[in-house]
């Protein structure tokens, strides 16, 4: 069986940010005991129905997962380790913002068993701070970041791009300044106006323009260069990493490997009986506790996917990371031939237009004016 990647959502933050369209939710109390408790049981849950798998990796997600006290973390890791088999090199990335009162938890989360620490900086500019509607000024960024450095083994943090108004000098620099501070990894977001978000009303009111598309793709191609400067290389379309230091768990979805989800709004897709069973959680957080306090479990939808629905989401998927697709692996996740997947006349104009080619390995990857046309190109070249 292949490894599984456990990801483990908590949806609660301390504050809505303007451009996020996750699954979090601000709350003046958290009951905390009853949502750790329903965590536990939708995880021994969905592990009776796995079996014993070898467990890659652990990702708590959110929301802000580091709003939870370490003792939950600790707790969680330990159901894990018990339920699956952690592989010796097992990586356990917790998500946490930079304000003053969570980077003081950092050591009870590494302590906890948290080995890999993602940081939501998001900017060290403090009028793009202020605008992004973060709660940390960029001392504090700068702080947690020395900090995490120092606290664990392994670190990432995030930054956004193509802000308003947002020149590729200052973008450069900014990333030199953040580069230089701590990270083995660095996962960049475009800024885009997503439905149902605040932005998405000022946006509409003519508040702010985002930069031009052209712009936008100057400053994306600007980051690999000043990523490689220390040492980092893009292996996904949004994350950069040195060598060995790429994101595990993000990995497994990339490849379209098998992960479980828990807590509230999260997604799984787990291979059992030959077949790729999706399933996703009520995303209400009180509703999913109800759920999971009456049921054992919040699952809201379940499904077996077709062979045609696995082919295209591991293609969507794949095409994302720079090492490509192996067309093997496509056909033997979703039993149907590569051609039955992709449409040969777009895949040939997309290699005659160098948007992708095959390496020599014999792999499909999409070159970088490729991953720039991307999610244009998908829909033509998928069946």
């Amino acid at each position: 069986m292949e490894p599984l990647a456990l990801y483990i959502h908590w949806p609660f933050c301390a504050a809505k940010c303007p451009y996020c369209d996750f699954n979090s939710h601000v709350r003046d109390r958290v009951d905390e005991a009853r949502f750790r408790a329903a965590l536990r049981r939708e995880l021994a849950y969905e592990a009776a129905l796995i079996g014993r798998r070898p467990l890659a990796s652990i990702f708590f997600g959110g929301g802000t997962p580091s709003l939870m006290a370490p003792e939950t973390v600790a707790v969680l890791i330990e159901d894990a380790s018990a339920f699956f088999d952690p592989l010796p090199d097992i990586e356990i990335t917790l998500e946490a913002n930079p304000t003053s009162v969570e980077a003081a938890k950092l050591s009870a989360f590494r302590q906890a068993g948290v080995n890999r620490a993602s940081l939501g900086v998001q900017s060290l500019n403090a009028e793009a701070l202020g605008f992004l509607g973060r709660k940390h000024d960029v001392a504090q960024a700068i702080a947690a970041l020395e900090a995490a450095r120092g606290i664990f083994p392994r670190l990432s943090f995030d930054l956004i791009y193509a802000r308003p108004g947002q020149q590729e000098a200052s973008w450069r620099a900014e990333l030199r300044e953040a580069l230089a501070l701590a990270a083995d990894h660095l996962s960049l977001y475009q800024l885009t106006i997503e439905p149902g978000t605040q932005f998405e009303t000022l946006y509409r009111r003519g508040a702010f323009a985002l930069p031009p598309e052209d712009d936008a793709a100057r400053l994306y191609l600007a980051t690999a260069e000043e990523a490689a400067r220390f040492g980092l290389q893009a292996y996904e379309i949004s994350n950069y990493a040195k060598p060995g230091a790429e994101s595990r768990h993000n990995l497994a979805y990339w490849r379209y490997g098998d992960y479980l989800g828990i807590g509230a709004g999260s997604h799984q897709r787990v291979l059992r009986d030959g077949r790729i069973q999706a399933s996703r959680r009520h995303r209400a957080p009180e509703e999913w506790l109800r759920l999971v306090e009456a049921q054992g479990h919040a699952a809201v939808e379940c499904e077996t996917l077709s062979p045609q629905e696995v082919g295209r989401e591991a293609m969507l998927m794949g095409l994302r990371l720079t090492e490509g697709i192996d067309p093997s692996r496509i056909e033997a996740r979703a039993a149907l031939s590569f051609a039955e997947v992709i449409d040969p006349a777009m895949l040939t104009a997309c290699l005659e237009e160098n948007y992708l080619l095959w390496s020599e390995n014999n792999r499909l990857c999409a070159t970088d004016e490729g991953l720039l046309r991307l999610d244009s190109m998908l829909p033509l070249l998928l069946r």
